[in-house]
């Protein structure tokens, strides 16, 4: 008998890796997912919208409406090609006036209504799976006259100045937002969540919300302190483990293994002097400004004065621009400007850098957009800027740097961060990547503007975890085998990593082909040793010729098996 439990919509306020799975050429390539958008809104409003609109950034829809249900449907394409389902997955959607101030807003908000426990076909029982998932896995559909996941977008980011200060949607595909937000990575976040990257824990008690049955996502979430995932907790330990901050990790296999493949080394600021707080201290670099590099920026750091109280905020011209200029500029934060705006006025008086400290408890990411900052920002503790501003009146100086030893946003062993801010954020905490990731991740609890378009980076390796593939779950400590593991990022633009697994040390070949059979390029014809591999391809032909648009194999010849994978470069 089904157990069928109402699952936690996500809603979060403003600011993927795709694989295949290896499957022998002979066999065929697994069927992928329809994933259909039900249009639940009414006559002249949301998808229905008939104000008129210019096509953009390949969109062409000519009308407001038009141009979201484009957006939605290209979303509904990239997760239906990445998925391999017979059960059509139908997603019910809807443009309303949600929340939003001048400074922040809901975007959307999304999630999978029921969850489903001990149907046939379930790989774990007593084991909660969102509906499209386990549609997928029993073969058919559990309940034909439910929608699989609900979503509601805001209709107020229209470019009315009341929300965002006029910020608006941006309906193109190819990323080129400019200072609005991009719908189609808002888009596929949510419905990410609806197929599965969400735990339906209360935040408020604990349980599951069928109470006693864990979901399949709450299994692969471990707390490194008490060394339990969270089906092992109490309800009271988990309460806990939600705020336990960078110590709570996703602990697929899958996922796991990705992780050097996606994420870059960690941002840190490493104090040079004054001895008594020399050390590293992590950080984490804004989505907007210069890139650093393994070397790094090296400077005296020097607190910034606006003259206005507070005085470090930079939220007015900064009157003492002799002393900032050549400098790495020290700002604290406060609620009275954007992040982007600070860094522009340090900027402006000549600061080499930005460190912003934060102004309460938990990691800051200072999030926004503005192209015209040419240099590094990052954001630091309140904790670490406590410390770092008592020295500032003797000299501080140091070196703003990526730690190439170790990835950001995940730990030693490769496990990705889950965000456990120190207080809870219903809808937020445990159901999204942790904010130290980088380079940005989708499932993160802010769309940041550096997403690659059409990019889910590390999500379905999340869904290899829970089940999404045959035969994909954690397979723990199995003998390895011969196979293709994935491509990263996928989709992909406008190159990717094959990363493959190779049971024996002996020959292998691995080349790509379009989906007529047709050879593209080839990218190994050799001898490897048994293990781990990763080769690139960078969508181009044996010519070196970019190739279109579309869906690509990588097919694999090793230890006298054949295996294919799908690849989806996006333009």
């Amino acid at each position: 008998m089904n157990s069928r439990a109402r699952r936690n919509h996500i809603a979060h306020a403003v600011f993927p890796i795709a694989l295949a799975v290896a499957l022998a050429l002979t066999a065929g390539i697994a069927r992928a997912a329809n994933v259909v958008i039900v249009n639940i809104d009414g006559a002249n409003e949301g998808f229905n919208d008939p104000t008129a609109a210019p096509p953009v950034g390949n969109n062409a829809g000519l009308t407001v409406g038009q141009q979201r249900l484009n957006i939605f449907n290209h979303a509904g394409q990239i997760w239906g090609g990445l998925l391999p389902s017979a059960v059509t997955i139908r997603v019910e959607a809807a443009f309303d006036p949600l929340a939003c101030t001048a400074t922040t807003a809901i975007l959307g908000q999304a999630g999978a209504p029921f969850g489903y426990a001990n149907f046939g076909g379930a790989p774990i029982t007593n084991t909660v799976y969102p509906a499209a998932l386990a549609n997928k896995l029993h073969g058919s559909d559990l309940d034909p006259a439910s929608n699989d996941i609900e979503a509601q977008f805001n209709s107020r980011l229209n470019g009315n100045v009341t929300c965002l200060n006029g910020v608006g949607w941006y309906y193109g595909f190819d990323g080129n937002e400019g200072v609005n937000i991009d719908l189609l990575p808002v888009v596929l976040h949510e419905i990410g969540h609806g197929l599965g990257f969400a735990t339906s824990t209360s935040l408020t008690t604990g349980e599951f919300a069928l109470v006693g049955v864990p979901d399949i996502f709450a299994r692969k979430i471990l707390d490194k302190t008490q060394n339990k995932h969270w089906d092992q907790l109490t309800a009271a330990q988990r309460l806990a483990s939600a705020i336990n901050t960078n110590n709570v990790v996703w602990d697929g296999q899958n996922t796991t293994l990705a992780s050097p493949l996606v994420l870059g080394p960690r941002t840190v600021v490493a104090v040079n002097s004054p001895a008594v707080i020399a050390g590293t201290f992590s950080a984490n670099s804004a989505s907007f400004g210069a890139h650093l590099s393994a070397t790094g920026l090296t400077g005296p750091i020097v607190l910034v004065d606006d003259g206005t109280a507070p005085n470090s905020d930079a939220c007015t011209p900064i009157v003492n621009a002799a002393q900032i200029s050549g400098k790495i500029a020290f700002i604290d934060r406060s609620n009275a400007c954007t992040f982007a705006s600070r860094a522009a006025r340090a900027q402006a008086v000549g600061a080499i850098g930005v460190i912003i400290a934060n102004n309460g408890a938990g990691a800051l990411v200072p999030g926004g957009s503005d192209p015209t900052i040419t240099i590094p920002v990052v954001g630091i503790s309140l904790a670490d800027g406590n410390i770092v501003r008592a020295q500032l009146g003797a000299g501080v100086n140091a070196t703003l740097e990526l730690e190439l030893t170790q990835n950001a946003g995940a730990d030693a062993q490769g496990r990705v961060m889950l965000f456990t801010p120190n207080q809870a954020q219903p809808g937020s905490s445990i159901s999204h990547w942790d904010v130290a990731a980088l380079p940005n991740l989708l499932m993160e609890p802010a769309i940041n503007s550096d997403l690659q378009a059409g990019s889910v980076d590390l999500t379905e390796f999340v869904f290899r975890d829970i089940g999404w593939f045959d035969g994909a779950t954690d397979a723990g400590n199995a003998p390895l085998a011969t196979r293709i593991v994935s491509n990263a990022p996928n989709p992909f633009n406008p190159a990717t990593k094959i990363r493959f697994d190779l049971a024996v040390t002996g020959p292998a070949h691995l080349a790509v082909y379009d989906l007529s059979g047709r050879l593209v390029k080839r990218i190994l014809d050799g001898s490897l040793t048994a293990g781990a591999h990763a080769l690139p391809w960078d969508g181009t032909d044996g010519r070196g010729r970019g190739v279109a648009a579309g869906v690509y194999l990588a097919r694999l010849e090793a230890d006298g098996q054949s295996f294919a994978h799908r690849m989806v470069l996006v333009k």
